[in-house]
Protein backbone atom coordinates (compact mmCIF):
# COMPACT_ATOMS: atom_id res chain seq x y z
CA UNK A 1 0.00 0.00 0.00
CA UNK A 2 3.07 2.67 0.68
CA UNK A 3 4.39 1.26 -2.55
CA UNK A 4 0.78 2.35 -3.85
CA UNK A 5 1.05 6.18 -2.30
CA UNK A 6 4.70 6.57 -3.30
CA UNK A 7 3.86 5.11 -7.14
CA UNK A 8 0.50 7.33 -7.18
CA UNK A 9 2.85 10.46 -5.83
CA UNK A 10 5.21 9.56 -8.30
CA UNK A 11 3.02 9.19 -11.00
CA UNK A 12 1.57 13.03 -10.27
CA UNK A 13 4.81 14.59 -9.88
CA UNK A 14 5.43 13.55 -13.52
CA UNK A 15 2.18 14.99 -14.71
CA UNK A 16 3.23 18.03 -13.07
CA UNK A 17 6.11 17.92 -14.87
CA UNK A 18 4.85 17.34 -18.15
CA UNK A 19 2.44 20.24 -17.81
CA UNK A 20 4.94 22.65 -16.91
CA UNK A 21 7.12 21.47 -19.51
CA UNK A 22 4.43 21.37 -21.85
CA UNK A 23 3.58 25.38 -21.24
CA UNK A 24 6.87 26.70 -22.69
CA UNK A 25 6.84 24.50 -25.55
CA UNK A 26 3.49 25.74 -26.59
CA UNK A 27 4.45 29.39 -26.35
CA UNK A 28 7.45 28.47 -28.22
CA UNK A 29 5.23 26.74 -31.42
CA UNK A 30 3.29 30.29 -30.87
CA UNK A 31 6.37 32.21 -31.57
CA UNK A 32 7.71 30.06 -34.64
CA UNK A 33 4.10 30.20 -36.08
CA UNK A 34 4.55 34.12 -35.96
CA UNK A 35 7.99 33.80 -37.67
CA UNK A 36 6.78 31.91 -40.63
CA UNK A 37 3.50 34.37 -41.07
CA UNK A 38 6.47 37.14 -40.80
CA UNK A 39 8.80 35.55 -43.23
CA UNK A 40 5.55 34.86 -45.61
CA UNK A 41 4.72 39.09 -45.49
CA UNK A 42 8.29 39.70 -45.52
CA UNK A 43 9.01 37.67 -49.33
CA UNK A 44 5.23 38.49 -50.10
CA UNK A 45 6.42 42.51 -50.22
CA UNK A 46 9.76 41.89 -50.87
CA UNK A 47 9.53 39.49 -54.46
CA UNK A 48 7.87 42.72 -56.06
CA UNK A 49 9.82 45.33 -55.26
CA UNK A 50 12.88 42.70 -56.22
CA UNK A 51 11.17 42.96 -59.55
CA UNK A 52 11.07 46.52 -59.63
CA UNK A 53 14.47 46.83 -58.96
CA UNK A 54 15.34 44.41 -61.97
CA UNK A 55 13.18 46.28 -64.50
CA UNK A 56 15.00 49.49 -63.14
CA UNK A 57 18.24 47.97 -63.74
CA UNK A 58 17.57 46.63 -67.09
CA UNK A 59 15.95 50.38 -67.89
CA UNK A 60 19.23 52.11 -66.74
CA UNK A 61 21.35 49.56 -68.66
CA UNK A 62 19.57 50.22 -72.03
CA UNK A 63 19.72 53.60 -70.95
CA UNK A 64 23.70 53.87 -70.92
CA UNK A 65 23.95 51.81 -73.88
CA UNK A 66 22.29 54.93 -75.87
CA UNK A 67 24.38 57.25 -73.67
CA UNK A 68 27.67 55.79 -75.06
CA UNK A 69 26.53 55.90 -78.30
CA UNK A 70 26.14 59.32 -77.78
CA UNK A 71 29.38 59.83 -75.95
CA UNK A 72 31.50 57.97 -79.19
CA UNK A 73 29.44 60.40 -81.64
CA UNK A 74 30.39 63.24 -79.82
CA UNK A 75 33.80 61.82 -79.21
CA UNK A 76 33.58 61.46 -83.10
CA UNK A 77 32.15 64.64 -83.59
CA UNK A 78 35.28 66.75 -81.69
CA UNK A 79 37.59 64.63 -83.92
CA UNK A 80 36.39 65.89 -86.83
CA UNK A 81 36.69 69.25 -85.38
CA UNK A 82 39.90 69.24 -84.43
CA UNK A 83 40.77 67.64 -87.66
CA UNK A 84 39.11 70.36 -89.58
CA UNK A 85 40.56 73.30 -87.57
CA UNK A 86 44.11 71.74 -88.21
CA UNK A 87 43.22 71.54 -91.69
CA UNK A 88 41.88 75.07 -91.99
CA UNK A 89 45.04 76.62 -89.74
CA UNK A 90 47.45 74.52 -92.54
CA UNK A 91 45.35 75.82 -95.04
CA UNK A 92 44.28 79.45 -94.64
CA UNK A 93 46.39 80.57 -91.51
CA UNK A 94 49.85 81.24 -93.19
CA UNK A 95 48.48 82.94 -95.76
CA UNK A 96 45.80 85.32 -93.88
CA UNK A 97 48.75 86.14 -91.72
CA UNK A 98 51.06 87.00 -94.72
CA UNK A 99 48.67 88.75 -96.45
CA UNK A 100 48.38 90.79 -92.81
CA UNK A 101 52.12 91.67 -92.20
CA UNK A 102 51.44 92.88 -95.83
CA UNK A 103 49.30 95.28 -95.67
CA UNK A 104 50.35 96.66 -92.03
CA UNK A 105 53.64 97.15 -94.25
CA UNK A 106 51.78 98.94 -97.00
CA UNK A 107 50.03 101.09 -94.35
CA UNK A 108 52.98 101.98 -92.73
CA UNK A 109 54.95 102.77 -95.86
CA UNK A 110 52.12 104.74 -97.15
CA UNK A 111 52.07 106.25 -94.11
CA UNK A 112 55.60 107.52 -93.66
CA UNK A 113 54.91 108.68 -97.58
CA UNK A 114 52.37 110.54 -96.55
CA UNK A 115 53.78 112.54 -93.77
CA UNK A 116 56.95 113.24 -96.16
CA UNK A 117 54.61 114.94 -98.28
CA UNK A 118 52.83 116.47 -95.97
CA UNK A 119 56.31 117.66 -95.13
CA UNK A 120 55.92 117.08 -90.97
CA UNK A 121 58.29 114.67 -90.60
CA UNK A 122 57.38 112.61 -88.51
CA UNK A 123 58.61 108.98 -88.80
CA UNK A 124 56.12 106.53 -86.96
Amino acid sequence: MIGDIAGLIAAVAFVALVGLLAVPLVKLGKVFDTTTESIKDLTAHSVPILDESAQTVASANSQLVKVDTITTSAAEVSQNVSALTGLYAAAFGAPVVKVAAFSYGVRKAFGQAASKVRGTGKDS
